[in-house]
């Protein structure tokens, strides 16, 4: 059986910049303080999230990949030191959080 490659998860265009960026900041900020416990700099790290997000998506990025590498990339220049979190826990908890509102079974990829 040859492995197969993961088809790319495209979102449809960004049609409400404001009501995606504040649903995505307040997902991922109610995440953050589940998964750890909640500090202040989760806050400021949900906020810098979907900033990336809103802007990469008003600029035309609509592929999810591509969406969570500029949030990987992005998130480097933000200080952790205050968090159990890095760039690439956040840009994985975006990823989930898309996919989960858009009804895919994350562990199939289907």
């Amino acid at each position: 059986m040859t492995a197969q490659p993961i088809p790319p998860i495209t979102l449809p265009p960004i049609e409400n910049p404001d009501r995606e960026g504040e649903w995505l900041q307040k997902a991922l900020h109610e995440w953050l303080n589940r998964e750890f416990i909640p500090e202040a700099i989760n806050e400021k790290i949900a906020q810098r999230a979907a900033q990336i997000f809103v802007r990469q998506r008003l600029e035309g990025e609509n592929d999810l990949g591509s969406l969570v590498i500029a949030i990987v990339t992005e998130m480097q220049a933000f200080d952790f030191r205050e968090s159990f979190y890095s760039e690439f826990a956040i840009a994985n908890a975006v990823s989930d959080l898309i996919l989960d509102s858009l009804g895919f079974e994350r562990c199939c990829g289907q």
